[in-house]
C-alpha cells in the first residue's frame, strides 16, 4: 500500500511538472511575441542620442541637491529591498517556515490568512526603519508635506491591501491545488491572467481613490485646451480631474485612467499650480500618447502573459503543495505560504530590469507623441527641468541603477529626444 501511494504521488508530481512546463512555455512565448509586437523598440528615428551635459540644463546648486538626495534615497531604497528579499528567503527557504506552520491553527484557509498576516507584518517591520528615514529625508528636502500620522495611515493601508491581495492569490492557488492536484498550474495560470485583466480595470476605480481624492476640473481655458489636445491625438476624454495632493507632497504628476469612452485624465493640483499652461499641455499630451497607443491595454496583456509564466514556475517549484486533506504533511500550508512568498520576492527582483526596459521604451514613445502634437520644444525642455528639480531626480544616475530600476528615461535623455524629434 505504501509503495502504491508513493508511486501515485510520484506520478502526480510528474504530471504537475509536465503541465507546469507547458504553461511556462506558453507564457514565455506569449510574452516574447507581445513584447516584440507591442513595445516600441525604436521610438525615435536615427541612431544614438546626443545627451547634453547636466551643466547645460541645471545649475550647480540644483545638481548638488539632486545628487545628494538621490544618493541617500538610493541607498535607503536598495537597502530596504535587499533586507526584504533576504528576510523572505531566510523564512521561506530555511527551517523557520516549518516552525511557522506549527504555530498556525484552524482550517487551512485560516492558516493561509494567519501566515500571510504574519509574514507581511514581518516584512513591514524590517523595512519600516528605511521607510521612516526616507520620509524624514523627504521632509527635510521639502519633497513631502504629509504629517507623520498621514504617513502611518498610508503605510498601514498599503500593508492591509498587500495582505488582502497576497492572501487572495494564495487561497486561489492552494484551493486549485487541492481540487485539481495535477492540472492546477494551468487553472491557476488562467485565473491569474483573468485577475490581471480585471485588476487593470478595477484598480483605478476602486483602489487608487483610497490614496488620492479627485474632483472635476472647472470649465475654463485650460480644460478647453486639454480637450483640444485630446482631439488632436484622437483620444476621447469623458472627464478632466484634479487630484488633491498638495497637502502631502510636492510631486508633479498626471495620468490617464479608463478605457475607450470612459477615459479620464487626472492632473495633480501641484502640476496645475506650478507649471505654465504650455508645460501642462505637454504633460497631458504625453499621457494621452499612452492612451492613443493603448499602452495600458498592452501592459495588461503582457501582465497576463507574465501571470502564465508565474503559474508555470510555481508549478515547478511548488510540486509538493498540500493535497486534499493533507495539510499536516511534510509541506504544510504555512510552509508553502512562506516558500511561495520567498519565490515571489526573488522573482519580482529578477523581473524588475525586464519590466523597466519595456517601460522606458513606452515612456519614450509617449514623449515623442507629445512633441509631435505640441511642437513646443521649449515647453518640453522646461517641463523636464522642472520635473527633475521638483523631485530632486539625479540627472546622471549610475548606469546600473538606471538600467535595473529606471522606469523612465532620465531628464537629459528626454531632452535629447526632443532635440532629435524637432531637429533643433
Amino acid at each position: 500500500m505504501t509503495a502504491v501511494t508513493s508511486e501515485t504521488r510520484a506520478t502526480g508530481r510528474a504530471s504537475v511538472s509536465v503541465v507546469s512546463a507547458v504553461v511556462l512555455g506558453v507564457g514565455v512565448v506569449a510574452f516574447v511575441v507581445l513584447a516584440l509586437t507591442l513595445i516600441p523598440w525604436h521610438p525615435y528615428p536615427g541612431g544614438r542620442l546626443h545627451v547634453p551635459p547636466a551643466s547645460a540644463i541645471f545649475t550647480p546648486t540644483q545638481i548638488a541637491r539632486a545628487t545628494t538626495f538621490s544618493h541617500i534615497a538610493r541607498w535607503l531604497e536598495r537597502s530596504s529591498l535587499a533586507v526584504s528579499v533576504v528576510v523572505a528567503c531566510l523564512i521561506g527557504f530555511t527551517p523557520p517556515r516549518r516552525r511557522l506552520s506549527r504555530r498556525l491553527r484552524g482550517p487551512w484557509p485560516v492558516r493561509v490568512l494567519e501566515a500571510v498576516v504574519a509574514l507581511v507584518l514581518v516584512g513591514q517591520l524590517v523595512t519600516l526603519p528605511f521607510s521612516v528615514l526616507l520620509e524624514r529625508e523627504e521632509h527635510r528636502t521639502g519633497l513631502s508635506r504629509a504629517s507623520w500620522g498621514a504617513f502611518a495611515g498610508s503605510t498601514a493601508l498599503g500593508a492591509l491591501l498587500q495582505t488582502v491581495a497576497i492572501a487572495a492569490v494564495l487561497l486561489v492557488l492552494l484551493a486549485c491545488a487541492r481540487r485539481w492536484p495535477r492540472a492546477w498550474p494551468a487553472i491557476v495560470g488562467l485565473l491569474f491572467a483573468a485577475l490581471v485583466g480585471i485588476g487593470s480595470f478595477v484598480y483605478p476605480i476602486a483602489v487608487a481613490p483610497l490614496f488620492t481624492q479627485t474632483r472635476p476640473m472647472p470649465a475654463g481655458p485650460l480644460r478647453t485646451a486639454i480637450m483640444r489636445v485630446a482631439a488632436e491625438e484622437h483620444v476621447h476624454l469623458s472627464q478632466v480631474l484634479l487630484a488633491d495632493v498638495s497637502q502631502r507632497t510636492t510631486e508633479l504628476n498626471a495620468y490617464v485612467i479608463g478605457f475607450g469612452g470612459t477615459r479620464e485624465v487626472v492632473l495633480y493640483d501641484n502640476l496645475v499650480h506650478q507649471l505654465s499652461r504650455r508645460e501642462i499641455l505637454v504633460v497631458v499630451a504625453h499621457e494621452l500618447g499612452h492612451a492613443h497607443y493603448d499602452d495600458v491595454l498592452h501592459g495588461t496583456l503582457l501582465g497576463m502573459a507574465a501571470a502564465l509564466i508565474a503559474a508555470g514556475l510555481a508549478g515547478l517549484l511548488l510540486r509538493r503543495l498540500p493535497a486534499r486533506g493533507d495539510v499536516r504533511g511534510r509541506e504544510t500550508v504555512g510552509a508553502v505560504v512562506a516558500f511561495a512568498l520567498a519565490v515571489y520576492a526573488v522573482g519580482a527582483l529578477l523581473a524588475t530590469p525586464v519590466e523597466n526596459v519595456l517601460s522606458r521604451r513606452i515612456e519614450t514613445r509617449a514623449d515623442v507623441a507629445a512633441l509631435r502634437t505640441t511642437r513646443d520644444e521649449k515647453a518640453f525642455v522646461g517641463l523636464q527641468r522642472q520635473l527633475a528639480v521638483s523631485s530632486l531626480a539625479d540627472p546622471t544616475p549610475p548606469a546600473w541603477s538606471q538600467f535595473v530600476f529606471g522606469s523612465h528615461p532620465t531628464a537629459l535623455q528626454r531632452i535629447a529626444v526632443a532635440e532629435r524629434i524637432l531637429g533643433r
